[in-house]
């Protein structure tokens, strides 16, 4: 186990407003009602002429700059409303980092302690982040991914759940239902119910089985794909390979039709692609997903495929923090 930044905080948000003279935070605050509304991008050069069409949610123009905000959003709000994000708590979870970034922004911008279980190996560009709006960052090893930082954010709820709320991403059905709510009816809207077919990772499973819930309860003929990485050794960042990985609940596999699995080289070249013949600067996960709906489509004549892009490109390289 890896463990840095665990020193106490003095004083709780509570207490840091009223020394401020802040007003106590607000569910409808400005910053939480932005997130979602992306736009849903044409892919017309990096499927040309192929016959089937590839639209992609840019979800990196959340406010952290994830798709991962959706959720984050979703648990804080739902936590804040029934009190189990009450004063002296500090919300406790774990992340292979887009949800630890979230976590961090809206604890900065509400004013609620974070506490965050990351992979030491998590890439550098996101734990500068979480830093940046304060998070107090606990770092587990590296060979256990994110598999062991829930194991280490669940021992350490355990041991203080007065003063510690831990929500679980991968277990919190509000994951999966903020996509429910938004994603899916976003996707819906913009193509007009044209849709076929629905691509996106799996990581916590949340994203998938929201909006694929959601499109199915509009048309049961969407079909629902799910993206991994093709081993558990891989570079893609944010997903999991789940025949090898703790199954999170908030995976719905009732909903998923079927499993591409894509290699680390097959992601990171269509991310380049994307950037080159698309004008997206996007992060591997997105890269997987789109090799996917290509893989995908050109079996499938005619098909409308959905699909998400969850971050913006970070650093691929840098030393551990």
């Amino acid at each position: 186990m890896f463990a840095s930044d665990r020193a106490a905080v003095s004083s709780t948000a509570a207490s840091v407003r009223r020394a401020r003279n802040d007003p106590e935070p607000r569910i409808d605050d400005a910053l939480l009602t932005a997130v979602g509304h992306t736009p849903i991008l044409p892919l017309r050069r990096i499927a040309a002429s192929e016959g089937f069409e590839i639209w992609a949610k840019a979800e990196f123009l959340n406010p952290s700059g994830s798709v991962k905000d959706r959720a984050a959003a979703g648990i804080v709000r739902q936590a804040l409303a029934t009190g189990q994000l009450s004063e002296g708590r500090s919300l406790l979870d774990a992340s292979s980092g887009n949800t630890a970034v979230a976590y961090a922004m809206l604890g900065a911008r509400l004013g609620f302690r974070v506490e965050l279980c990351v992979p030491r190996n998590a890439n550098p560009d996101r734990i500068a982040k979480m830093r940046a709006f304060g998070a107090t960052l606990i770092f587990t090893d590296p060979a256990e991914g994110s598999d062991g930082a829930q194991r280490e954010a669940r021992r350490l709820a355990a041991e203080d759940p007065v003063h510690r709320f831990y929500p679980d991403q991968y277990n919190n059905p509000a994951n999966p239902d903020a996509h429910f709510a938004t994603t899916g009816p976003e996707i819906w809207s913009a193509l007009a119910g044209r849709i076929t077919h629905l691509v996106a990772g799996v990581g916590t499973g949340g994203t998938i089985s929201g909006a694929g819930r959601y499109l199915k309860e509009r048309d049961p003929r969407v079909r629902v794909i799910g993206v991994e990485p093709n081993g558990p050794l891989h570079g893609i960042e944010g997903l999991k390979h789940l025949p090898t990985a703790l199954r999170p609940s908030t995976y719905d596999a009732r909903i998923i039709d079927d499993t591409i699995r894509i290699e680390t080289e097959d992601a990171e070249t269509t991310r380049a692609r994307l950037a080159e013949l698309e004008g997206l600067a996007v992060g591997i996960s997105s890269g997987a997903a789109v090799a996917a709906c290509l893989r995908l489509g050109r079996s499938n004549p005619g098909a409308v495929i959905a699909t998400v892009l969850p971050d913006g490109g970070h650093s691929a390289t840098g030393a551990p923090p």
